[in-house]
This record gives C-alpha cells, sequence and structure tokens, in this order.
C-alpha cells in the first residue's frame, strides 16, 4: 500500500468514524490525520495537491485605490479577514544580509521563464494584493520570516507572471479532508481534466522558509511543493480556509506559510462553496496523483502585485 493509498484509507475511516459519533451524540474533537501529506503535494508529471507576519499599524492596500481600480474604497487597518484562524507571528526581523538562493529547476517539469530573482530580498515588502474575476485578495506578508518567498513573488509579479493564470485546484473536507485553494501554475488549464495543472513553474526552486512559525490553519497563505522534495518551491502556492490544514503543520509538512489574507475570505469561500470539477468526474483521482479537481468556479488571476 502506497503512503497516498494509506493516506486516503485513514480519510475514509476517519470520516466514518464521525459520521458514527454525529450519530450516536459525541462531540469528540476531531484529532484524525486527515489526508496529511496526500492532500498537498504537487508531484512531477501529476498532481495529488500541491503546495509572523509585521505587527504595527501599516494600512491594508486591500482597500486603498489598487494600481488598476480607482473606484476601490478607502484604507482601513490591518486586520485579518473575518473568520480568519491564522495566527500572526510577532515581527522577528530578518538579517540585513540576507541572501536569497534561486537554482534551476532541472526536474523536466514545464515552466514560464522569466529570468531568476535578485539575491537580495526587499525586506520593506509587505503586501500582496491578488485581483481576480472573483473579487480582490489582500495578504499581509511574512517577510521578515520569509524573505526570500516575498522576493520571488515581488520578482515574478513585475514580470507580470501571474496575470491571466488558473487557479487549477480546489480541495475539500469533503473530497481530501483538507481545505485548500491552489494557484500559481502558469500554465494550468483548471479544467478538471488537464493532468499537467499543478506541474507548471517559473523555472528555478527556492529553500523552504518559517517552517513552524505560523500555522496552516485558516487564512493561511503557503507555498506548494512536492512533500517527498523539501527545498523545491517555485511559484505554486495555496489559500487555507479550513483549520483542517492545521494538521499539516502539526505534521511537521514543509510547506512555507508566508502570509494571511485580511481581505478576500468570502471571496475563497465563495469559491469553495460552488464545489469542484472532479478529475475526469473521478473526485478521488486527484488523491491518486491522476490530475486536479478544478473549482467549479473558475478563478483567473487578473493582476498581482506586491507592496509596501
Amino acid at each position: 500500500m502506497t503512503d497516498v493509498d494509506r493516506q486516503t484509507q485513514l480519510a475514509r475511516e476517519h470520516r466514518e468514524r464521525q459520521e458514527q459519533r454525529v450519530k450516536g451524540g459525541s462531540s469528540s474533537k476531531r484529532n484524525t490525520i486527515i489526508g496529511a501529506v496526500a492532500g498537498v503535494v504537487l508531484v512531477a508529471g501529476g498532481v495529488i495537491a500541491a503546495t509572523t507576519l509585521m505587527g504595527g499599524d501599516d494600512k491594508d492596500p486591500g482597500n486603498a485605490a489598487p494600481e488598476t481600480s480607482p473606484t476601490a474604497s478607502a484604507s482601513a487597518s490591518a486586520t485579518p479577514s473575518s473568520g480568519t484562524t491564522a495566527a500572526l507571528p510577532g515581527s522577528t526581523a530578518a538579517p540585513a544580509a540576507t541572501k536569497c538562493t534561486y537554482r534551476k529547476d532541472d526536474s523536466g517539469s514545464p515552466a514560464k521563464s522569466v529570468g531568476t530573482p535578485p539575491d537580495k530580498p526587499d525586506l520593506k515588502a509587505k503586501w500582496m494584493t491578488i485581483d481576480t474575476n472573483q473579487g480582490q485578495i489582500v495578504i499581509q506578508l511574512a517577510t521578515q520570516q520569509a524573505p526570500c518567498t516575498i522576493n520571488s513573488f515581488e520578482f515574478l509579479a513585475k514580470k507580470n507572471y501571474f496575470d491571466n493564470t488558473r487557479c487549477h485546484r480546489l480541495a475539500t473536507p469533503e473530497t481530501v479532508g483538507l481545505g485548500m485553494l491552489q494557484c500559481g501554475d502558469p500554465l494550468a488549464k483548471g479544467d478538471g481534466k488537464t493532468a499537467g495543472d499543478g506541474t507548471g513553474g517559473p523555472g528555478y526552486l527556492f529553500e523552504d522558509e518559517n517552517l513552524g512559525g505560523m500555522s496552516l490553519g485558516r487564512g493561511t497563505v503557503a507555498m506548494a511543493q512536492s512533500s517527498e522534495d523539501a527545498n523545491s518551491n517555485g511559484s505554486q502556492f495555496w489559500f487555507s480556509f479550513s483549520d483542517e490544514n492545521t494538521q499539516l503543520s502539526d505534521q511537521g509538512a514543509a510547506f512555507t506559510p508566508f502570509g494571511v489574507v485580511t481581505k478576500g475570505m468570502d471571496v475563497i469561500d465563495k469559491i469553495a462553496k460552488g464545489g469542484i470539477i472532479p478529475f475526469n468526474g473521478d473526485p478521488m483521482a486527484d488523491v491518486r496523483g491522476e490530475g486536479s479537481n478544478a473549482p467549479k468556479l473558475p478563478v483567473i488571476i487578473k493582476d498581482l502585485r506586491v507592496s509596501r
């Protein structure tokens, strides 16, 4: 039995126990690892499913007029979105001499190459704003804790790398025991039919950061990579919309958390409630690594920008 098969079996057995508890009137707290690694693993050739904040009184750009929208409302204080449970770490500063290393991706995975980020990160970056066809999402960045991750996003954003790309995978507690929306594959179709969805990247890889620095609970945004190949981050990332995902951090999964949603959880919830397009009609094909269950509501990133 493979690790994926075992995780799937554990998820199924747990769900059956949960149903029995509900029937019996039990309120026992959920503590079984559900789909753990199987829920968020990006693998070459197919997807099984994937992939600190500074304190202060900084203003959230999500409510300020974005560069592409003159009609947005006035600014508001930087607080997590309603219903977000992600914890914000303290303001541990990154060393002034922080140097980032980005190595060539020799895995043979499809890539949209726009160059390589500079080795000196911008430690003043604070926000990532994503305009999608479903609404705007604003993320407060963990720049001090994940400087090289943010440096990569800032570089790619300036190259318009993410513009007009599709979020290709939606995992729900009902399908794989986790709740996440995955984006960042520049070549993904997001149609629930394309086996290559989730394999694309920028042509370079970089190291994990901030592991254990914050949980992967609702509202957290983290990098996607293969659990079998740590330190292989590229451009794919995922939004957590369920506290089920904290089980991943509890198990020490290497998914770099780099921010928390401060605006737009309602957008992510709307997408999640819209349901999935099962890969080739079989939702468990996602868990077997044959392809991605896509969001039924198409999610297109119109613009992604990083700001101070």
